[in-house]
């Protein structure tokens, strides 16, 4: 009997708390949910790697006769899914027990619950997208204020070759304010329930469905003036060494001495343009000028004392002569002046653009602790459990609510940040 007591609370409370949760989330629903959805098991250990799509380049001849050409190897890189830190709550038994007793009235407990673990979820998932974004619009530290903000987004995706549909733009709320003098309508939206609905700015604006999100990620720079720098030595960059990770490093030296650079820090390296990388043209802008390459820092790095370092890029600059998978139209080489974006010692907070297919998100099939422990699976792929045990020392009973989630990047460049023209 006890057994099945323990079985029913759990179930009645993961099902109040997973109700609230579903309703609450926003980034992590505007990703790819499916790739990996249930791939993770205790066989496959903390990473799941998936293949990245191939590309070739055809050969052009009059007559049909290629014999005096070489087929091309096919080249296949992998993404990868990786664990992350579990996601818990804990409460007292006592608490949660009155509250299901309490029926609707009890109901704020619940959401409580829900709204720390989607917090938790969607400021953790918002920094890992912030510093794995391959694209960039705008100038650093200057507001998004104009709808034409929002639109250059898009162009950038268009010239550099990302797929339409599936687009989203995510903004501060008080990107929201700006725009009204715009569109007055922002906002108004009052019969919808779900977070992902209210916080529907504009559907389906230069190809973006736009939203107002209040856990976008945050970057703070480093101190020191000198901001600006060169590239030390030739980088490698082939596609075979960025396949796996879309990542590039990149020596520097002639920056301000013991500069921390923050990962999700803008980086321009002047004379390198950007390609589409449909066409493997050029991407340029409204004037037809190219436009330049800027990339993202992954991972905090604190230089030396003479302003050297190495820093660890996304998206990669890669050149080869008639490659297939070239992002720039030159190779990156020692003495190009590449610069950070922004000033020193400010905290900046992008705006967020992505095309659903660039990021993904899984979840952690969590094993039960015990035969009566709830375990929730939405069609999305999430994972949540609920777990219900006594601590014999403190003499009291718990009640805890877990989730693990898996973060993956299948193209940073399909992923952006976004600020205003200065």
């Amino acid at each position: 009997m006890a057994n099945n007591f323990e079985s029913n609370f759990t179930r009645k409370l993961m099902s109040k708390v997973a109700d609230s949760f579903e309703s609450k989330r926003l980034l992590s629903k505007m990703v790819d949910s499916q790739t990996y959805s249930g791939e993770f098991n205790p066989n496959t250990g903390d990473t799941v790697d998936i293949k990245r799509p191939t590309d070739y380049k055809t050969t052009r001849s009059s007559n049909g006769d290629i014999s005096g050409t070489t087929a091309q190897e096919i080249i296949t890189g992998k993404a990868s899914a990786t664990v992350q830190d579990y996601i818990t709550v804990e409460v007292d038994y006592d608490e949660a027990d009155e509250a299901l007793k309490m029926g609707t009235d009890s109901d704020r407990f619940f959401d409580d619950i829900a709204d720390r673990m989607v917090i938790d979820l969607e400021l953790d998932f918002a920094k890992f997208t912030m510093k794995n974004a391959g694209l960039h619009t705008g100038t650093v530290g200057t507001a998004v204020d104009s709808w034409a903000d929002v639109a250059e987004a898009s162009a950038l995706m268009d010239a550099t070759g990302i797929p339409k549909g599936k687009r989203c733009y995510f903004m501060n709320p008080y990107t929201q304010v700006a725009l009204a003098t715009e569109q007055r309508s922002l906002g108004v939206n009052p019969e919808v329930q779900s977070a992902t609905q209210s916080a529907l700015v504009n559907k389906n604006f230069a190809g973006f469905d736009v939203y107002s999100a209040t856990t976008l990620a945050q970057y703070l720079t480093g101190s020191g003036a000198d901001r600006a720098g060169a590239v030390a030595s030739n980088p490698v960059v082939t596609y075979v060494a960025a396949k796996d990770t879309m990542t590039q490093q990149i020596a520097v030296n002639g920056f301000q001495a013991n500069l921390t650079i923050k990962a999700g820090e803008k980086v321009t390296i002047a004379g390198r343009n950007r390609l589409n990388l449909s066409t493997r043209n050029v991407a340029v802008d409204a004037t037809g000028a190219p436009i330049v390459f800027t990339g993202t820092v992954t991972t905090d790095v604190t230089l030396n004392g003479s302003g050297e370092g190495t820093l660890i890029v996304t998206g990669p600059a890669v050149f080869e002569a008639n490659g297939a998978y070239n992002t720039v139209d030159s190779a990156v080489v020692s003495g190009d002046v590449i610069s950070l974006e922004g000033s020193a010692d400010t905290t900046y907070q992008p705006n967020m653009f992505w095309h659903r297919d660039g990021l993904a998100i899984a979840y952690v099939d969590i094993k039960k602790l015990k035969s009566t422990d709830t375990v929730y699976k939405a069609n999305d792929g999430l994972r949540m459990r609920c777990s219900m045990d006594s601590d014999v020392r403190a003499n009291k009973q718990i009640v805890r609510f877990d989730l693990r989630p898996a973060y993956g990047v299948t193209n940073p460049f399909f992923v952006g940040q976004s600020f205003g023209k200065s």
